[in-house]
């Protein structure tokens, strides 16, 4: 799909960029390594303002300081509470570092299984949300009752 894969953090960061000149400016253009425009008109603007948040996911070696130094927030996949507890702090004092208020970059994790104790533990370590999973099934009427079932588990 003409992505850089070996630099693949470099071309996010960049198209990151991109897109805040094009959501935060009447005409903007951009020349960088992977994306080179003309003044251009983009529009509708997004409704969030300076622009929508910028979420990173994921566990990998340097995602914190990406999210630090340039997102809004952070979407880990099936962590721990423990895990996340440490990451939490971790994120909190690169932020401080770079004069970012720590409490403007949210922790969203994703991927976990309806267990209300879970969830309490996760939002209690610092998440800001929890997104459950529902898991696969073939009918309609299926997943119909699984959400039941999951609003039960966590909500009760």
């Amino acid at each position: 799909m003409g992505g850089d894969f070996d630099h693949r953090w470099s071309q996010v960061r960049e198209a990151v960029a991109v897109m805040k000149e094009l959501w935060t400016k009447d005409e903007a253009e951009f020349h960088g390594r992977y994306y080179n425009f003309p003044p251009v008109r983009c529009n509708p603007k997004p409704v969030q303002q300076p622009h929508p948040p910028v979420i990173l996911g994921g566990l990998a070696k340097n995602v914190l300081r990406r999210v630090a130094t340039w997102a809004d927030g952070w979407m880990p996949n099936r962590i721990t509470p423990a895990e996340l507890e440490n990451s939490r702090k971790v994120l909190d004092n690169l932020a401080a570092e770079l004069g970012r208020d720590p409490a403007s970059i949210t922790i969203s994790v994703y991927g976990q299984p309806p267990d209300r104790d879970l969830v309490r533990s996760l939002l209690n370590a610092g998440a800001d949300r929890v997104v459950v999973r529902p898991e696969h099934v073939a009918t309609e009427r299926e997943m119909g009752q699984q959400l039941e079932n999951m609003a039960e588990a966590v909500l009760r």
